[in-house]
């Protein structure tokens, strides 16, 4: 009987590079996200290198002498590759691994590779292959000459990674296909929208920094059964689930992909259908990991993001644009040794939760119900017997109160939210 043989892909064992540019930078806990993005993709840092200087090297990223130092690292660690902590021109990537003769990859090869392996519908899959497709054009020159020293493992992973020896041509044409297959999926969403919006069900959008616990919180509201783990980009398309508010409102609630410093520009336009969720909601609901160290920074990347979606109106604003409400839960409560002191001055409310414990999620429903009454208008009036059709819409849209049968006609109590109460009117 013949040897049975196991295949298993060699465990990648990597070394993170970074560029300190000034004294005050986040290079040292960016680093640490990316040993984090490292152990998603399944590989395994064995150490962590970070250069001072006034700027990145425009050829080679890091300075020459820095390339030595890694590449004894390499030899004494048994590293098998580099990843460096920004997006590297193709050039930067071609000298580094002419100088290190080892595989070197950047933050974007490494979060492209992430989300190949965790896209699960047909929207998600073809936004990452575009994504791919987009990234690696620019550097088909540099890659081909690398590829033998690739060897599988990250950056190899996906859709677009059996495309990767197309010449340009064939790549622009799988480009344009990809675009054509988005816009029908795009379209479909659309229409799923528009009939959301005649349903005049209030959209809650789940937005948050990746890891944050907006799956955990969507489930604890609505049973959603949504993937909670315990890594970064856990989930990645977009899961909608309805919830019934304890006065009987409904609201949709539509959990968005996990936001990232410095996530490359190649997936914010991939993914920008997705997240434009949040554009068309009525509410952002803004899950803040408050045992995170980095909580403020990640709030900041978290409005970036929405700011360069449009979500918000600026990079800077101090608030939101008035049609749209801020909630801004600080999650993980169940963390906190002491009760920590932290704010969002860009929110309209904020809360206390622990979506893990399931604390603070009562005073939660009560706020989105206070928010969603603001946004109507109270009616009181008698409606002759002839206008019962107005309060069959009134039944459907708004929130009956009271409503009592006398001889000159029906008179209700109701919330009603405003254009339907001006097409009542």
């Amino acid at each position: 009987m013949g040897e049975m043989f196991e295949i298993k892909e060699k465990e990648e064992r990597l070394i993170l590079v970074g560029v300190a540019v000034n004294d005050g930078d986040d290079t040292q806990e960016s680093i640490e996200e990316l040993e984090e993005l490292a152990k998603t993709a399944g590989a395994v840092t064995v150490a962590k290198v970070i250069q001072n200087r006034e700027s990145v090297h425009p050829g080679t990223y890091i300075g020459k002498g820095k390339i030595e130092e890694i590449r004894d690292l390499m030899t004494e660690l048994e590293a098998t590759g580099v990843i460096c902590d920004d997006e590297l021109s193709p050039a930067q990537l071609k000298n580094l691994e002419d100088s290190l003769q080892a595989k070197v990859m950047d933050r974007t090869i490494l979060i492209l590779d992430i989300f190949a392996q965790h896209a699960v519908t047909k929207e998600g899959k073809i936004q990452v292959e575009l994504a791919q497709l987009k990234y690696r054009a620019t550097r088909l020159v540099g890659m081909r000459n690398s590829m033998s020293r690739l060897g599988g493992g990250i950056g190899t992973r996906g859709p677009g990674e059996k495309k990767l020896e197309m010449d340009r041509r064939l790549i622009r044409d799988r480009i344009s296909q990809l675009n054509r297959e988005l816009k029908e999926v795009k379209q479909s969403r659309i229409t799923t929208r528009e009939l959301r919006s005649k349903g005049m069900i209030p959209v809650i959008a789940i937005v948050g920094y990746t890891n944050a616990g907006k799956s955990t919180l969507l489930n604890r509201l609505t049973s959603a059964g949504v993937l909670e783990e315990d890594k970064l980009f856990a989930t990645l398309d977009p899961t909608t689930r309805s919830l019934t508010l304890q006065n009987g409102q409904q609201v949709l609630f539509t959990d968005t992909v996990g936001f990232i410093r410095k996530l490359p520009h190649h997936l914010i336009e991939a993914f920008r259908s997705t997240l434009e969720e949040a554009k068309y909601a009525d509410i952002i609901l803004h899950v803040v990991d408050s045992s995170n160290p980095s909580a403020y920074k990640q709030m900041h990347v978290v409005y970036e993001t929405l700011a360069n979606l449009g979500v918000i109106h600026t990079k800077y604003a101090t608030s939101v644009t008035t049609e749209k409400s801020i909630i801004t839960a600080f999650n993980k409560q169940d963390l906190l040794e002491t009760d920590m002191i932290i704010k969002d001055f860009k929110a309209d409310r904020t809360v206390k939760i622990s979506a893990r414990e399931g604390t603070g999620l009562n005073t939660l429903q009560e706020i989105l119900e206070e928010i969603l009454r603001e946004r109507k208008i109270l009616i009181e009036r008698v409606f002759s017997y002839q206008d019962a059709g107005k309060i069959q819409i009134i039944r459907k849209y708004g929130q009956l109160l009271e409503e009592d049968y006398q001889p000159e006609g029906i008179y209700i109590k109701a919330y009603l939210p405003k254009d339907i109460y001006q097409s009542l009117v």
